[in-house]
């Protein structure tokens, strides 16, 4: 808690969109995977052989059986208080599991267990900071005990364990979905069968849950008992709705838990489609009753449940065990990494539109915002500048001295930053076309011939990025004597990195494709796909948003989920990529914006030019002292990106975040606190003058109230 708080009251004076098309779309039932999972009948009741039990200076190692098939678990407990639980398959599998570990900052180190025990029923271990992990034989469940001998973490307790295993197809193949499945008319073949995975974990005295970006809905978790399980798979969904579960760009599988005493973080690393059942009741409905009436008077504790479902890979969990707020965010970064200390540019206001038309329209916003008196760092271009959506060229008409238009913006402190999407132009003519076509960079398809799908160029190719030699391909084509026409003050846009694949199911690639599986340079990338780990190379933006207030409103809890889950500089477009905006709409939309670690505006090509000074006298003010408000900040903000790197504290943060004692602040999305000095709420509704405003915490005395 702090003594003091700056509270920056923002008292902006100031349609919920149904765009998309859900048929596009798979839901849980569509998903062969996740019904089986969903809908199993019984559970798969796993023990653990204790003759298997071996215990090191680090943790347990066990062999897990059950009708079905034998699992082997490591138990391992890592630097800085958290447990890592890796299930796999016994023996020699079929074909291996792919593991994401590029989402980690690192191999983890293993830290030493202390006062490790075992009896015909259970194993255990103590970690240096006081929690007990106990392995429970039969059934198999794990459970966590803080240092105040509370039982706050059960993995397995719900007996949802399930691992469907690599196999021949064989003549009693069935037709649920194990071995292919079809949706809008694209196949997905399955040689080997179904290998899907999932686990439930409850958190015992805990009633909200948050995290699972990127979802445009509430901040804390909602229940899905009776609705949809949140999706983790990256697509492009046009026109997204607001408040649901629907898939959205990026995926990071973590989930936090808080309470007045305790924070607990679960990150399930699966890059795999994944599902997650979000549940809360009472601990007194299921099998911990007993153990928690032990401990507690009350048998009536609440108890949040998340349950994993993901469509191939390993059963990898990491439980990252707080105590505090802080803890979390530390422990989380030091796992998969913190977001570098950007250029400061980066950090101010940019200006984006698709597309400005060609030099002399660049020249013209560039102009413009002197002429005004307004601030900008960046002006951004989209897919138009290329020659025919041929990334890194230059359209030779529109755009034929881009160095000429790079050094107008240089001359003024400005940069410029262009879009490069993973689709690559079928056209032989097209250099990076035909050298990675030689190189045998593409994607595969099933047969084992280039996936070729349909984007903004029509038929396109998708370089494989899993091959550490495509990686390094891809980056030496912004070198300066590939990418003609630039120079240190060019910087990158990543976009459509789903990847969006007009033509394929679900608007992204077919699942059967195959795949392979010294810095003194400040550089500025942003991306709107994304996993866990991201945050180590780019920002991330909310993506197509829409001009309306709903959307505006649901920027605030989409930006704090990204945040608590690893990733700092985030923003959502203002005054939304779809449809034209409103000058009310639009003036509030920057004054939020203004708050935001990313402050950018974009709209889409067919809406009305928004530059500041094409608006009313009273609007154009009010914009100026907006983007100058955030100018006037940049010291605490870059001070807050510096903090990131050495804490793993997001820049953004909920209320919570500093007073976690405060239960008024659990489900808090309205206002949010940059860093631990200012308070932010904006008005997000139209027509209003003045709002209502919770000051969290007990002792802290407002420093500064102001508005804007």
């Amino acid at each position: 808690m702090r003594a003091v708080i700056s509270l920056f009251i923002l008292l902006l004076a100031i349609n919920f969109c149904i765009g998309v098309d859900r048929s596009k779309f798979k839901t849980c039932e569509q998903a062969a995977f996740c019904k089986r999972h969903r809908n199993q009948e019984k559970p798969t009741n796993y023990i653990v052989d204790a003759a298997s039990v071996k215990a090191n200076e680090t943790g347990l190692q066990a062999t897990l059986k059950s009708e079905i098939n034998n699992l082997k678990l490591e138990l391992v407990l890592l630097k800085d208080n958290v447990v890592r639980i890796l299930l796999d398959e016994a023996g020699t599998p079929l074909r291996p599991r792919f593991q994401p570990l590029i989402a980690l900052n690192g191999t983890p180190v293993h830290e030493r267990v202390t006062a490790a025990e075992s009896n015909p029923e259970s194993a255990s271990f103590v970690t240096p900071t006081g929690f007990k992990i106990i392995l429970n034989f039969n059934p198999f469940r794990i459970d966590v005990f803080n240092s105040k001998k509370e039982l706050v973490v059960s993995v397995n307790s719900k007996n949802l364990l399930k691992f469907e295993h690599f196999r021949e197809k064989g003549a009693d193949a069935g037709d649920d979905g194990f071995w292919e499945e079809n949706f809008g008319g694209h196949k997905d073949s399955k040689p080997f069968g179904s290998s899907s995975v999932g686990l439930d974990v409850s958190f015992i005295g805990f009633k909200f849950l948050y995290g699972l970006p990127e979802h445009a809905d509430t901040f804390a978790l909602k229940s899905t008992t009776n609705s949809e399980p949140y999706r983790l798979y990256n697509l492009d969904v046009f026109e997204y709705e607001l408040n649901n579960g629907m898939s959205l760009y990026g995926a990071v599988p973590y989930v936090i838990a808080n309470n007045p005493t305790q924070s607990i973080g679960a990150f399930w690393l699966n890059a795999a489609e994944t599902w997650v059942d979000i549940a809360s009741s009472t601990a007194d409905k299921g099998v911990l009753a007993s153990i928690v009436d032990k401990f507690k008077a009350s048998k009536d504790v609440p108890q949040m449940d998340a349950h994993f479902i993901s469509e191939s890979g390993l059963a990898e969990l990491y439980l990252i065990l707080g105590p505090k707020p802080y803890d979390i965010f530390r422990q989380y970064a030091s796992l998969t990494g913190v977001y570098p200390l950007p250029p400061l540019f980066s950090v101010a206001y940019h200006q984006c539109r698709w597309n400005y038309n060609d030099e002399d329209d660049v020249a013209m916003v560039n102009e413009g915002f002197d002429k005004h008196d307004i601030p900008m760092d960046a002006l951004w271009l989209d897919i138009e500048h290329t020659d025919s959506k041929k990334y890194f060229t230059w359209d030779p008409v529109k755009f034929s001295n881009p160095q000429k238009m790079i050094d107008g913006l240089s001359s003024k402190g400005r940069k410029l930053i262009t879009i490069s999407d993973p689709h690559i132009k079928k056209d032989d003519n097209y250099p990076v076309y035909k050298e990675a076509k030689d190189q045998g960079y593409y994607v595969k398809n099933v047969d084992g011939n280039d996936f070729e799908g349909h984007c903004w160029p029509g038929a396109s190719l998708y370089l494989d990025y899993m091959n550490p030699e495509v990686r390094n391909y891809w980056a030496s084509r912004y070198h300066f004597d590939k990418y003609i026409g630039t120079d240190k003050n060019l910087h990158v846009w990543n976009d459509m990195n789903e990847p969006s694949v007009f033509s394929g199911p679900e608007v992204t690639m077919n699942k059967d494709a195959r795949h392979f599986a010294d810095k003194k340079v400040r550089p500025f990338i942003l991306t709107r796909s994304f996993f866990a780990g991201s945050q180590r190379v780019a920002a991330v933006w909310t993506g197509d948003n829409t001009a309306d207030w709903d959307h505006l409103r649901i920027s605030i809890p989409m930006m704090l989920s990204l945040s608590v889950a690893g990733i700092p500089h985030v923003g959502a477009d203002v005054g939304g990529f779809f449809k034209n905006v409103d000058e009310q709409l639009l003036v509030r939309w920057y004054q939020m914006g203004a708050f935001s670690p990313f402050f950018r505006a974009h709209a889409h090509i067919d809406c009305k030019r928004r530059e500041p000074w094409l608006f009313s006298d009273t609007a154009i003010n009010a914009i100026r002292n907006a983007i100058r408000k955030r100018y006037s900040f940049l010291p605490y903000w870059y001070t807050l990106f510096y903090e990131h790197t050495k804490t793993g504290l997001p820049i953004i943060r909920p209320l919570w975040s500093e007073f976690p004692e405060d239960e008024q602040c659990y489900d808090e999305e309205r206002e949010f606190l940059i860093g631990n000095g200012l308070l932010v709420r904006p008005i997000a509704e139209p027509d209003v003058t003045q709002v209502s405003l919770y000051l969290p915490g007990r002792r802290q005395v407002p420093f500064m109230l102001m508005q804007h």
